[in-house]
């Protein structure tokens, strides 16, 4: 008799249980939340530990706090690590329980991640009278739809055909310019004029843009022989630093309307364009940066170590190739303002020409560049800490996010590594508390 009421209490016990976890989680996602992911996390702790008796005061417990009254009803995202997550919540073994770590991290990861949102358009605070960014805007009232289409006849009707003109008079003069400049032997002359075309023509294709460009701390902007990095948003980030000065541009081959800018730009001056997926380009443009930094009256090389565009509002992992060829690196932080005109490039969804017709038919590309001073590879640091050094000053002098996620994940899906090291942690965590080490005496 006692076996059969033990039974039947345990599924109880269990149905309660279940029926808990799946109401909790429809509250997280629900829009009448009023208490965060924390609070059900210990909650659920508690349920595991409690007697079938004590499982109704703690629902009551937990209810109360859905009917108060709040000024947010944001949940805070934890982001404190593992150790400190399960610390003080678990005991000296392993504890079935642990699991709820896990699944909220889960649930924090699908409801807000914090990779995928870098690669789209960041959200604006209020609308900017584009098309484009009013989803998130439904209070619209008749007289700011008559100010809207104003707009769009100024931008496509007045600003469009003129920055067309524009563009293609500054692209046109680019190609002829260098591809003349490239026929003449290489000497300090062919070096003059090559960079008189790419200020010139980069200065005219800017004002196809209406940009507006705000440089800060000139006295650090990159010298010859040294190597400038910056955070990349757009493809027009070349254009915003070489509209203040010359540089060796190093990048991804490209096709299209970039392939022919490319391949006009490298006649007149050393550019270097590999192909990502080959490795024996990679070393090549290893060896190429090392004897071009050797030479200090070559002009400085321009890279952007995130290897993609990110949406104006992070820094995402610099990659250490960069960083391992030596030299004096001399950061630039860039920020544009996304109320005048969104310039983040997203290639997974738009073409080149699609992408300029959008910035094109923007009300300007105003942004703030900030030369840093040069920083130096320290003593005993090896190349991933000076990247993430040199990545953590451009993201505190630019306002931006610091993510320690690989950029590469916009087209590709997180590594084993990444998965194998959590696994690692946690195995660490439960040899430390020695439940391991005691089963094995």
């Amino acid at each position: 008799m006692d076996s059969h009421v033990t039974v039947y209490a345990t599924a109880f016990y269990s149905l309660k249980i279940f029926s808990f976890i799946i109401f909790i989680m429809w509250l997280e996602l629900s829009d009448i939340s009023r208490f965060s992911i924390e609070q059900t996390y210990a909650t659920l702790k508690k349920a595991i530990s409690c007697r079938l008796s004590d499982f109704t005061p703690l629902l009551t417990a937990v209810a109360r706090p859905l009917f108060l009254k709040s000024a947010s009803c944001i949940i805070q995202r934890d982001e404190s690590p593992m150790e400190k997550g399960l610390s003080g919540l678990r005991g000296r073994d392993f504890e079935l329980s642990d699991v709820f770590y896990f699944s909220k991290k889960g649930l924090e990861a699908i409801v807000e991640d914090e990779v995928t949102q870098r690669f789209s358009s960041e959200e604006l605070v209020s609308w900017n009278l584009l098309t484009r960014t009013n989803v998130n805007f439904q209070y619209i009232s008749p007289r700011l739809t008559m100010v809207w289409v104003l707009g769009v006849i100024v931008r496509y009707c007045v600003l469009l055909p003129l920055r067309l003109t524009l563009a293609f008079i500054g692209i046109s003069l680019f190609v002829i310019g260098t591809t003349l400049v490239g026929q003449l032997p290489r000497s300090s002359l062919k070096n003059l004029l090559s960079e008189v075309v790419h200020l010139t023509c980069c200065r005219i294709c800017v004002r196809a843009l209406s940009g507006t460009i705000h440089y800060h701390n000139r006295q650090y902007r990159p010298q010859k022989g040294g190597i400038c990095v910056a955070n990349h948003t757009s493809p027009i980030d070349v254009l915003i630093l070489t509209t203040d000065g010359c540089y060796t541009m190093v990048g991804q081959v490209h096709g299209g309307l970039m392939g022919i800018i490319q391949r006009a730009m490298v006649k007149a001056c050393p550019h270097v364009w590999f192909e990502r997926s080959e490795m024996k380009d990679r070393h090549l443009v290893i060896k190429r940066l090392k004897e071009h930094i050797a030479d200090k009256k070559e002009l400085p090389i321009l890279i952007f170590p995130e290897g993609t565009c990110i949406n104006n509002t992070s820094v995402m992992m610099f990659k250490k190739g960069s960083f391992e060829i030596g030299g004096t690196i001399h950061p630039v932080a860039i920020k544009y303002n996304p109320q005048f005109g969104d310039a983040f490039w997203n290639s997974s969804k738009y073409n080149m020409v699609s992408y300029l017709l959008r910035v094109m038919t923007s009300w300007a590309i105003v942004c703030d560049v900030w030369y840093m001073p040069p920083m130096t590879r320290e003593e005993g640091e090896d190349a991933v800490q000076f990247a993430n050094r040199v990545k953590s000053a451009i993201a505190v002098q630019g306002g931006l996010t610091e993510l320690p996620w690989d950029g590469g994940l916009k087209r590709a899906k997180v590594k084993d590594t990444f998965k194998e090291e959590q696994q690692k942690n946690y195995s660490k965590m439960i040899v430390g508390n020695g439940s391991l080490k005691s089963e094995l005496d």
